[in-house]
């Protein structure tokens, strides 16, 4: 999927980092490095009045809020993601003179937010060590035969945050069942199995899971019923 994919509909101006060469259909000018959709018709940023804007790539929260906040004229720059089949956010566009603004905003209260974001960092540190344990002894409630270590070491993985695994999911922060058996399940087959080796000698996913199907289940139904693993 190239430029003719539909970009993200949102409130306020939005600017094209293009994949493949463009040229304005008004100035002819190109190829262009940002542009401007108008009815489906690509407009450099000069054709599009927004030439006198520059680029603060993302990053920065505080800076770009801020930055949006000072300019009276601001717009978001986004480019297609081929192998995730969507847009995504690249930084924005906003007034020289805004962007200086908050430049200067940014580095007079700079130590207030770096403690700031020191005590969030301890303060999230703290809740993922409660939940880790919460999860790990809601492992071993209902894998009783699952080692200790072993179902710390499940937890550990299962629950870092911002890795999309099944602890950071609804279900796995409530302990569910489900996620709590899926999380010990994805252990075994990885560590107690050949699953990672038939995957590297190219057996497809699904077939591996097939062949490794029985030791699975016959591993998790002892840790369920109390029995360590042989």
């Amino acid at each position: 999927m190239t430029l003719t994919a539909t970009p993200p509909h949102r409130a306020g101006l939005l600017v094209v980092q293009p994949l493949k060469k463009r040229q304005c259909a008004e100035c002819r000018t190109g190829p262009l490095a940002l542009l401007v959709l108008e009815e489906g018709a690509p407009r450099c940023l000069d054709c599009a009045d927004l030439g006198h804007l520059v680029f603060l790539p993302r990053g920065d929260t505080a800076l770009t809020r801020r930055s949006r906040e000072e300019s009276a004229l601001s717009a978001v720059v986004v480019r297609f993601n081929r192998r995730r089949s969507r847009y995504e956010r690249q930084g924005v566009l906003v007034e020289e003179a805004a962007l200086a603004r908050a430049e200067e905003r940014c580095l007079a209260d700079a130590e207030a937010r770096r403690r700031r974001r020191a005590r969030d960092a301890r303060r999230r540190e703290a809740e993922d060590l409660r939940f880790t344990d919460a999860f790990a002894r809601e492992i071993r409630r209902r894998f009783p035969g699952c080692p200790a270590g072993r179902a710390r070491d499940i937890a550990v993985h299962a629950s870092v945050r911002g890795s999309g695994r099944v602890g950071r999911s609804a279900a796995g922060r409530a302990l569910s069942e489900g996620a709590v058996a899926s999380a010990v399940r994805a252990s075994v087959r990885h560590a107690d199995t050949p699953y990672d080796q038939l995957l590297m000698s190219g057996v497809p996913r699904y077939e591996a899971r097939r062949r490794i199907a029985a030791v699975v289940e016959a591993t998790v139904r002892g840790w369920h019923a109390g029995q360590a693993s042989p």
